[in-house]
């Protein structure tokens, strides 16, 4: 697609060298005949995710039987679902509607904060999760002293902190960078290798620091998950029950399966060199992490959750069919 010279008006001349003022989202430009579907679907995804969601915070919230930890965590993922997808969806919905989409240098930087600060908080809760569900599973006596209330807000807190760090870094890291134009970036939202792509500086720390981060996040975390659920499985095929092992698949096939999803994107979008760096591959990424998780998670999680379907019933008789 070709960009004419008013996609350039954002910048200004400093020191013989333009730099960036604001960017321009790419988007879905390159398809103008799924503009208006887009725009119906994704209004469609953010209603559901966002009804979705605060759904599971207020059904949590206002029922002492679902406090426990398995729901605690659940309400922080609901939460972070919540924050992740609006830190994207306003700019995208705008931009399919006026057709053209344009961002601030400093809101594309707290766009990226917010993403890697949610993205990676919910990498690591779902680890989380997952050690919760061994222990209910493989300990089942011994659940309410190992996964005690103390214990449970302490990993929570932990879980924000860390990645709120890990995104400032990141951010700051961002920032110092130059950016003298071209200022098109070829994604829906801004995100790290894209923006990379356009920097006119050294981004060699900035590479470094995300390939640490993946390694992180993307790697030691999803073997803590897999280690987890090997012990669950080793654990579940030991039962002799028949309606024992059926109760303990169904305790944490959720679970699986919305890890399933989630890693598959992240690994898909960015557990790739800058270099090789696949517009169309990381949108489609980007679609199903910071859209269609968020709108699936609910679903996934209540579906198949008799406890909290009767809760929610109790609460809202219209539901309870």
């Amino acid at each position: 697609m070709e960009w004419g010279p008013e996609v350039m008006r954002g910048q200004v001349e400093k020191s013989n060298q333009t730099l960036v003022r604001e960017f321009f989202l790419q988007g879905f430009s390159d398809y103008p005949q799924l503009r208006l579907p887009l725009l119906v679907c994704f209004i469609f995804l953010y209603t559901m995710a966002l009804v979705g969601n605060t759904l599971i915070i207020t059904v949590i919230t206002c029922n002492s039987v679902l406090h426990s930890p398995m729901y605690f965590f659940l309400f922080n993922l609901a939460t972070m679902d919540i924050i992740c997808t609006s830190s994207v969806l306003p700019t995208v919905l705008t931009g399919l509607a006026l057709e053209e989409n344009t961002i601030s240098f400093k809101g594309c930087m707290s766009q990226i904060f917010f993403l890697i600060w949610f993205l990676t908080s919910e990498l690591l809760l779902l680890t989380v999760m997952a050690y919760d569900r061994y222990v209910a599973i493989c300990w089942p006596l011994h659940y309410g002293s190992l996964m005690s209330l103390r214990l449970c807000l302490a990993l929570a807190v932990a879980v924000w902190v860390i990645c709120a760090l890990n995104a400032s870094i990141h951010t700051g890291l961002m920032i110092r960078l130059s950016f003298c134009g071209p200022n098109v970036v070829t994604h829906f939202f801004c995100e790290i290798p894209p923006l990379l792509l356009l920097s006119c500086s050294s981004t060699h720390v900035n590479i470094i620091m995300t390939v640490l981060a993946d390694a992180f996040y993307g790697g030691i975390n999803f073997l803590l998950t897999l280690v987890s659920y090997g012990c669950i499985i080793v654990s579940i095929l030991r039962m002799r029950s028949a309606e024992g092992k059926k109760t303990a698949f169904s305790t944490c096939s959720s679970h699986l399966t919305v890890v399933s999803v989630y890693y598959s994107a992240v690994f898909c979008s960015y557990l790739s060199p800058a270099s090789n760096y696949n517009p169309e591959r990381s949108k489609l990424a980007g679609v199903l992490y910071t859209i269609l998780n968020p709108t699936l998670n609910p679903i996934i999680y209540t579906l198949r959750n008799k406890e909290f379907k009767t809760v929610l019933g109790k609460l809202f008789p219209f539901c309870r069919h």
